[in-house]
This record gives C-alpha cells, structure tokens and sequence, in this order.
C-alpha cells in the first residue's frame, strides 16, 4: 500500500535528485531533459499526495504551524484518511494535540502513531491504559514511562521490565 509517507519520502528524494542535477556539468540539453523527467515525477508524486489527501501540502503546512489550535489538529485528524500516516503522525506528536484526539489515534493501525501516543504528555490516563493492554513491547515500554501513566499501572510495567530484563551472569 502506498501510504503519504512513502509517496512523500520518494517526492523528497526526487527532489534532493533534482538538486544535486542543477550543480552537475553535464551539457544544457541535457540538464533541460533530466530536468524535465525529475519535475514530471516530482509533479506525479504531488498529485498521488493530493490522491490520498485533497491539499496535501496545505494541511502539512498547518500542522506544522506553531499558531495552530487543538481544535484544528482534531478536525484534521477526522478527515484524514486512515492512509495518510505522514499526517497523522505528524498530530501525533505534535505538542498541542488534545487528549481526546491522541485517544482517536490510538486506535490508528500504524504503530509509529500510537508509540507518538504512547509518549505523548497530553495523553490521558485511560488511552494509556489501552495502549498498555498491547504486548508489543516498545509500545508498553513507553506507556511506563509517559508522566500521565497512573503510578499502579506504571509499577506493573516497570516489573514487566524487570521480568524480562536479561539476567547477569555471576561474576
């Protein structure tokens, strides 16, 4: 599946092609060819992006606005579709991002948005405790150390810590 993040990534990449192209000695006609390719790529990722989410880049640009508010972050959360990881993840873990939206995205497929979640610090108590309930151990491991974790459930985790930490041997 093609998600924003990997579309994303390869405009990024592409773009980074057509840069290092404008400083290379290769002849005019060349460089208008190569260029030319690199742009019509770059373009085709841009619509693929606005595929997957109408005004992509737009919406990247508000999240990662200082002004923006926890409303917005939340509205753009609703109406991003699930494929549009870059997104999320970028609510996720950005620090004005409501404890109720964090709750929405930790029920997200893609663990990278619900280990934001996890460590978030507006993430409340019972969304950590959701994310607890998940065996996969970075996930957990990073509940047991999010600040807003209830001190009961902290020391459950912290003595699953213990139980699987590696045992030294006697010296």
């Amino acid at each position: 599946m093609r998600t924003s993040q990997i579309v994303f990534g390869e405009r990024q990449h592409l773009l980074r092609v057509l840069d290092s192209l404008e400083r290379t000695a290769i002849t005019r006609v060349r460089l208008q060819q190569e260029r030319n390719v690199l742009e019509e790529l770059i373009h085709a990722r841009t619509m693929e992006l606005n595929g997957i989410n109408k005004q992509w880049d737009q919406k990247i640009a508000v999240v990662l606005s200082h002004s923006i508010r926890p409303e917005q972050l939340d509205q753009l959360a609703k109406q991003a579709p699930k494929t549009d990881y870059y997104l999320l993840r970028l609510i996720s873990e950005h620090p004005r991002t409501s404890a109720k939206t964090l709750g929405r995205l930790a029920r997200h497929s893609y663990a990278a948005i619900r280990e934001n979640v996890a460590r978030h610090p507006n993430t409340d108590a019972s969304t950590l405790l959701h994310l607890s309930k998940d065996r996969s151990m970075p996930l957990w491991y990073l509940v047991a150390f999010n600040p807003n974790t209830p001190a009961g459930l902290r020391g459950k985790l912290q003595e699953r810590m213990r139980k699987l930490a590696p045992v030294s041997p006697p010296q």
